[in-house]
């Protein structure tokens, strides 16, 4: 499922390219440039995501004491893998590498990583039918001089009827967002910063265990589980970290990678307050509900990818790149598609919304060649409620301000504040993390 089909680019420069050694640095200018900057005090990191291990890793590295402060059970964050459900291991959360240009696809070269370019075909449920071509292009959405209204509004505009409503749906539900909120203009000029690459692959393996394997485990031992963070006092000369368990953490660098739908509902509790231009960016970001259901059959009898359901926009072939003999199929269930499905209120009602759309676009043999499923409703889950960050209508420069560090004590990563392009990415969150280290850094050789 190639994300950015309609967006072709050249001339790719990131922080791609380069070499991973075995410390997992890279070897790009401004690392170069700090290699003497030396930092006695503590830093401590709030979640425990790709962004926040990739930040304790490169602070490892420098010899920088650092604590990694994890609100759940277990590492990852929008991460995840199941096992025992099928014959192979799933990626429950993040699943495709966008692009070869990023820290992460060197991760890959450098560790022998396999994985599989993914060019599915797409097919379209239209017109109460399933086609392979439409009788308009709905990829519609990049170019200069897109307006600040919603996909939706501007497919409209551009002569796509309410036939293409679902596809345009699908579309936007890659980018994590309904139709009607993603904004075609700012998520356009989003798009004109992406330089990873539009290609995407799958792992034979899974996703989860790249980054597990590779950075997670380095950090285990600075990881604090179970400790989610409700106070941030940052008005003296150290900070104080008190989390909902009584705890307090004394530091005196923050480095904050909490999904930007916590910030957005004001879980953290600062003092001072922060600067108000910072929280009305970061009330202008998007982030809404999502899921991933697999559903597991007796047969393949789907098509690699189908865009356009009206329950679910996009369902996917599970297995490719995997070495399998099961049959599952990917629901990706994005913004109002996935609060209609969280309101069914079970996993068995939502399971069977899927079968009952699946039966609709495929004669019946949904239903009598199901096995099973496994909901994943990231809606649901209270320290990060969604899908990942988008950019609504009237975003402006908001990603911009709101990944600004606050006084030269706290610095802002994951993958909302990834300014490339790249947010919504595991890559994106990883260059972010990377990105918070090196401003602390620079701004201590100021």
């Amino acid at each position: 499922m190639n994300r950015r089909d309609f967006l072709k680019r050249s001339g790719l420069i990131s922080l791609g390219g380069i070499l991973l050694p075995s410390v997992l640095v890279p070897s790009c200018r401004k690392e170069t440039l700090l290699q003497d900057v030396s930092f006695s005090g503590k830093v401590i990191v709030i979640g425990a995501g790709a962004s926040g291990l990739y930040a304790g890793y490169i602070l490892k590295s420098k010899g920088i004491d650092y604590n990694i402060l994890e609100a759940t059970s277990t590492h990852g964050g929008r991460m995840g893998k199941l096992t025992g459900f099928a014959d192979y291991i799933i990626d429950t959360g993040a699943q495709w590498m966008h692009g070869n240009n990023s820290i992460l696809a060197d991760l890959v070269r450098s560790t022998g990583t396999t994985i599989t370019r993914d060019d599915s075909e797409l097919t379209y449920w239209f017109n109460n039918q399933l086609v392979s071509e439409l009788p308009s292009d709905p990829f519609i959405f990049e170019g200069q001089n897109l307006p600040d209204i919603s996909f939706k509004d501007y497919a409209h505009q551009q002569g796509l009827d309410s036939r293409f409503d679902n596809i345009v749906e699908a579309i936007a539900g890659d980018q994590g967002a309904s139709a009607t909120a993603l904004s075609a203009y700012w998520n356009s000029k989003d798009e004109e910063n992406w330089v990873s690459g539009d290609e995407d692959y799958k792992f034979r393996s899974s996703y989860f265990d790249l980054i597990n394997d590779h950075i997670a485990s380095h950090v285990a031992d600075r990881i604090t589980y179970n400790c989610p963070v409700t106070e941030i006092d940052y008005g003296g000369d150290r900070i104080t970290v008190r989390d909902g368990n009584g705890g307090e953490w004394i530091c005196d660098k923050l480095i904050i990678t909490v999904p930007v739908s916590i910030l957005k509902m004001n879980a953290i509790t600062f003092t001072p307050a922060l600067p108000v231009e910072k929280t009305a960016a970061i009330s202008r970001f998007g982030m809404g509900p999502g899921m991933k259901v697999f559903l597991k059959f007796s047969s393949a009898f789907y098509n690699a990818v189908t865009y356009g359901g009206s329950v679910c926009g996009a369902y996917a072939d599970d297995t490719l790149g995997k070495i399998t003999s099961d049959h599952v199929l990917l629901a990706f269930v994005m913004g109002d598609q996935a609060a209609a499905l969280n309101a069914l209120g079970n996993d068995t009602a939502i399971t069977n919304a899927l079968l009952q759309e699946l039966d609709t676009m495929y004669g019946g043999q949904a239903t009598a060649t199901f096995i099973n499923s496994s909901v994943h409703n990231y809606t649901n889950m209270p320290f990060i409620q969604g899908a990942y960050s988008y950019s609504t209508i009237g975003m402006d420069n908001a990603r911009n301000i709101a990944s600004q560090p606050v006084n030269n004590k706290l610095y802002f990563a994951g993958e909302a504040m990834n300014t490339n392009g790249h947010h919504q990415t595991v890559h994106g969150a990883v260059e972010a993390g990377y990105n918070a280290v090196i401003s602390m850094l620079s701004a201590l050789d100021q």
